[in-house]
């Protein structure tokens, strides 16, 4: 049975839904700062994880793939 849930609750959900982009956005560019600070197996995950950030934000695959 799904919970109802307040209208706090549902602002909040409204609210990040319309700033995904802007989360998105920010949290490559923490990846970009981590990915310069890392060396070796990190760096890799670090790349992984700013692709997926960058797909999120709407930059299209063929943009991503020669970074």
């Amino acid at each position: 049975m799904p919970q109802e849930r307040s209208r706090y609750q549902e602002k909040i959900i409204k609210n990040y839904y319309q700033n995904r982009d802007a989360i998105g956005l920010q949290k490559a560019q923490e990846a970009v700062t981590e990915l310069y600070l890392s060396e070796g197996k990190k760096r890799e995950t670090v790349w992984k994880r700013l692709a997926s950030h960058l797909e999120k934000v709407g930059l299209p695959p063929k943009q991503i793939a020669p970074l």
